[in-house]
């Protein structure tokens, strides 16, 4: 059987309608360079999941399952089983719940066809006439450079700097990573063809999602610690110090209060008042009124800030670098 000319790597975990999805949009590929390969990983190693890609079915495709080393490593240990697996010079990434349109790895391919290292495509995130504020700060991904619902690179590329690393183990910060890495290897790296599209539709969040969000930043202080320079370019310009202002007046209006210092604890909890209003407004801007919507917005608001810094903490001292 002859080698693919490209191979997609999909990561799963959990989720068999939507790879079932995702697969379908891969067999209707328009294609015409010989034979690809998709090979799933599964991080949630599961019997339906195995059933369905080795259903998967297209004449000029290999379809190829395999299961993460443990339960739940992460996706960027999956994709490092799925790359190193691949046969072919080029591989594409999209995610599970991605839906590639069918000029799409035909537009990777030809990205790359001048020697670039890598190319990442377009992101489309359909939002309905309501959207909450999960669903906005998801929609970001179209604006994400290297986002691995859509890039493309080079395997030896990928060789070059051993992939993603594995200390992402939620989906956060683990593409930017290994973007950073190849621009600091000087790699050249292009935009690909405006065909190059996946459309990424927002799964349904459970309520107060942006609470379990907050988890992620811990991830920041280990891109910030391996990229400095470029981190502080191209993903935070400024602290967030509105959090710290805002935990900071509730921390002073508490003590008042034991203090019994009336004037003190009035003015902190107006201070705190005021700013979580703002942060509040702040991420209703376009997002859905409605009642369980704002309700969530109220309720979750002033818990963000704390957290979030927890989780900061946690990652300045689990990866050694502080990130305000």
């Amino acid at each position: 059987m002859s080698f693919p000319r490209a191979s997609v790597v999909v990561p799963t975990f959990d989720r068999p309608a939507l790879i079932r999805r995702c697969l379908e949009a891969l067999c209707a590929q328009e294609w015409r360079e010989g034979r690809f390969e998709v090979i799933v990983v599964d991080d949630g190693h599961s019997d339906e999941v195995r059933r369905i890609v080795e259903s998967a079915s297209r004449p000029d495709a290999d379809f190829v399952y395999r299961r993460s080393s443990r339960r739940a490593s992460g996706p960027a240990a999956a994709r490092n089983i799925g790359w190193r697996l691949a046969r072919a010079p080029v591989v594409a990434f999209t995610d599970d719940d991605c839906i590639p349109q069918t000029s799409w790895l035909l537009s990777g391919m030809e990205a790359l066809r001048d020697g670039a290292a890598g190319a990442w495509g377009h992101v489309i995130v359909p939002l309905g006439p309501e959207p909450t504020d999960y669903e906005l700060d998801a929609a970001g991904l179209e604006h994400a450079p290297f986002a691995t619902a859509c890039c493309f690179y080079r395997r030896e590329a990928l060789e070059a700097v051993s992939g993603f690393d594995e200390r992402f183990t939620l989906a956060w910060r683990e593409d930017s990573d290994l973007h950073f890495s190849m621009l600091e290897s000087g790699m050249r790296l292009v935009r690909a063809p405006a065909t190059a599209v996946v459309i990424h539709p927002v799964s349904a969040a459970p309520w107060g999602v942006s609470l379990r969000q907050q988890k992620k930043t811990q991830f920041e202080a280990l891109l910030y610690r391996k990229h400095p320079l470029l981190y502080r370019r191209r993903i935070r310009r400024r602290p967030t110090w509105s959090y710290y202002a805002m935990v900071a007046a509730g921390i002073a209006a508490a003590a008042a209060v034991m203090l019994h210092q009336t004037g003190a604890s009035t003015a902190a909890l107006g201070a705190w008042g005021f700013l979580t209003a703002r942060f509040c407004a702040r991420r209703l801007e376009g997002a859905s009124r409605r009642p369980l919507h704002l309700a969530e917005m109220a309720l979750t608001t002033p818990i963000i800030p704390p957290l979030s810094i927890f989780w900061r903490l946690v990652g300045a001292i689990r990866f050694g670098a502080f990130v305000p």
